[in-house]
């Protein structure tokens, strides 16, 4: 597949903008700057006076978007911090409010192609799984001290996986044994407990992976607390996309915009999910369950303040709801 220059193709890049709707001089808060693809596009229509302030858990993601925003006439500000950090990332941004928000939800490619973190079966590698460096668990210390109980529905309730009860016995089997410490071995001990039959194309591991990592990183909490923060974040008549690729994300963010538009803090731009057209994905096959949403605010900003500012990156903010 073809990644692009940057080892990461943007999803719904023309959608994102149109929706966002930016102009010279406004401010973007990309929350998971990711490779900055996104932010690079939209920083174009800012302008010299604009502003970009990039969070991203991922060390290595921010060094890579600092070097690459060097030669994008913007400013660019960077913030080693977890998108349900927001209020923080303003405040040491000296911002009440933003125009834009964006929240691209999925990993990004060179994530999911590293060794080091752990994401995919594909290569064999540390089950790690922790895209913020800060988490101090990893998806192996889970396997080794959740009950078969807790296995199974965590990797019912993330993944949908119809056959998570015969996968966390397997695991709580073989762990007695010996320790599950490898990708390669968790995706072996997986498909022969879920049988030779895969879901459609995917991988009969794939969704056991998908539960894992969402719980290491504790992404539908996180995002939960991105979206009850999200409508004091932006001012008034500012706008925000969230582009998700899993069904429980895709809920939350639904039923948010719904309230949101509810109490007449804003209107939704999108009746129902954007999705890639077929061209997209045959060109970026990974875009493939993307499912984007957007809303335009009303009403004024109103972000809390006296919270002792955060340092930009590098740095990093103090570990709240990693563990």
């Amino acid at each position: 597949m073809d990644t692009g220059a940057h080892g990461h193709e943007p999803v719904l890049l023309d959608e994102v903008i149109r929706l966002l709707a930016p102009r010279s001089g406004q401010t973007l808060l990309d929350c998971t700057i990711g490779r900055g693809s996104h932010a690079a596009a939209i920083a174009r229509f800012l302008g010299p006076r604009g502003l970009v302030l990039g969070v991203d858990v991922d060390p290595e993601n921010l060094a890579y978007v600092q070097k690459r925003f060097i030669d994008i006439p913007v400013e660019c500000r960077l913030f080693h911090g977890n998108f349900c950090e927001l209020p923080e990332v303003l405040a040491a941004a000296s911002r009440e409010g933003v125009d834009m928000i964006l929240a691209d939800l999925g990993v990004s490619t060179n994530q999911m192609l590293s060794v080091r973190c752990g994401l995919s079966f594909s290569m064999d590698g540390p089950l790690d799984m922790r895209l913020d460096p800060r988490i101090k668990r990893t998806a192996a210390d889970l396997l080794a001290t959740l009950t078969e109980r807790q296995l199974a529905d965590l990797i019912f309730h993330n993944a949908q996986e119809r056959h998570s009860r015969r996968i966390a016995r397997a695991i709580v089997q073989t762990r007695r044994s010996m320790p599950i410490a490898t990708t390669r071995q968790l995706a072996e001990i997986v498909r022969r407990a879920a049988g030779p039959v895969r879901h459609g194309r995917i991988d009969a591991a794939t969704r056991t992976f998908q539960a894992l990592r969402m719980a290491v990183n504790q992404e539908l909490e996180n995002l939960q607390m991105l979206l009850d923060a999200l409508p004091r974040l932006v001012n008034p008549g500012g706008a925000a996309v969230v582009i998700s690729f899993h069904s429980g994300e895709d809920r939350l963010v639904k039923q948010a915009m719904r309230r949101w538009q509810d109490q007449n803090r804003g209107d939704i731009l999108t009746a129902h999910p954007v999705t890639p057209a077929h061209t997209e994905i045959q060109r970026n096959p990974r875009s493939r369950s993307a499912k984007l949403r957007a809303v335009r605010f009303a009403g004024p900003a109103n972000v809390p303040v006296g919270d002792p500012p955060a340092p930009a990156w590098p740095g990093g903010f103090p570990v709240r709801h990693a563990s």
